[in-house]
């Protein structure tokens, strides 16, 4: 979910033109949740192969991924590590949703009620090992680079964005502000053609802010992130008011409110993020005759659609565009 931030940040408006000639690197677990809530049969049951095997996050994979290609985007999928121990209870808490949800799902099927079945179904979609090794292996099939965080994946896509190895962050989460990407975008999905991409500069935002990155980081914490609670009842306009005129450490002081993790600490998480740095990315030539047997023979997929969307793969070797140019 990361920070809260939407009350405060004020995105711009662009176009997949815009991106054209771009390297971005999308948040992997981020893009997964997406397709296995939103690519589901109407009761909510996910798609699945002849062995019963989900392959929704498949056809999420090959189908926007040919499309961002298509309109001359290059992407590189990057996938979460390890969290933080400072993350395990926001882990259990959304194990524990969607458990309750999964319960939920069953219980409106048994109703017959589709509508709530579907509505249940969507908050209990779950990342497996299967899951996460097929989806690499489809991405070396259609040539599409992928990196291995160490820890979360929007950190090490944000230090791929500082390093100059991506253009841009895509992800759903402000988190990536805090992590410092000069770039993210935001709503990189396709939906009956039309689009709602948002761009965040992170320099205009601190600018707009009247706020330095670490001063942002303070406010989080105040709100609460992934790594911790916060403080109950402070919003994001409330945090800048409180951090515009104290530090953290005082604000917490006049409250009488205590962090469970010392801040330095929690400031640390995105100052200083664990990220892999052994990595390359090159996209390649689409593996034909290797997809279509793993699509195709393997999970039940249509061969013409999959024909079709490596038929949108050959402008992955267009010439890309200077990363200063834009913007």
């Amino acid at each position: 979910m990361g920070v809260k931030f939407t009350d405060i940040v004020e995105a711009e408006k662009i176009g997949f033109k815009d991106l054209e000639g771009r390297s971005v690197a999308i948040d992997a677990y981020n893009t997964l949740y997406q397709f296995l809530s939103g690519i589901r049969q109407r009761d909510g049951t996910p798609l699945m192969d002849q062995n019963g095997n989900v392959t929704s996050h498949l056809s999420g994979i090959l189908y926007r991924t040919s499309s961002i290609v298509e309109k001359g985007i290059k992407p590189i999928y990057v996938f979460d590590g390890k969290h933080s121990d400072f993350k395990t209870a926001t882990v259990e808490k959304r194990k524990e949703i969607r458990e309750e949800s999964e319960k939920e799902w069953k219980k409106a099927l048994d109703e017959g009620d589709e509508e709530k079945a579907r509505k249940f179904a969507m908050r209990s979609s779950k990342l497996s090992s299967y899951i996460i090794d097929s989806s690499k292996e489809l991405l070396d099939l259609l040539g599409i680079p992928y990196v291995q965080a160490k820890g979360e994946g929007e950190a090490q896509a944000s230090h791929m964005v500082k390093n100059g190895d991506a253009w841009a962050v895509a992800s759903q989460d402000y988190d990536c502000l805090l992590f410092g990407a000069s770039k993210t975008v935001r709503n990189m999905t396709l939906s009956g053609g039309l689009s709602n991409l948002e761009y965040l500069d992170l320099e205009k935002v601190l600018l707009n802010l009247d706020m330095s990155r670490e001063q942002l980081i303070d406010v989080a914490l105040l709100v609460g992130t992934d790594f911790n609670e916060g403080v109950k009842g402070v919003g994001a306009k409330t945090g800048i008011k409180l951090i515009k005129k104290n530090s953290l450490e005082e604000v917490l002081k006049q409250k009488d409110v205590e962090l469970k993790v010392e801040p330095d600490v929690l400031r640390n998480i995105f100052l200083n993020p664990r990220v892999n740095t052994d990595y390359k990315i090159k996209w390649k030539n689409v593996n034909f005759d290797k997809l279509i047997e793993f699509m195709c023979e393997e999970h039940g997929f249509s061969e013409n659609r999959v024909i079709s969307s490596t038929d949108k793969m050959k402008k992955l070797n267009s010439t890309q565009k200077s990363l200063e140019d834009w913007f």
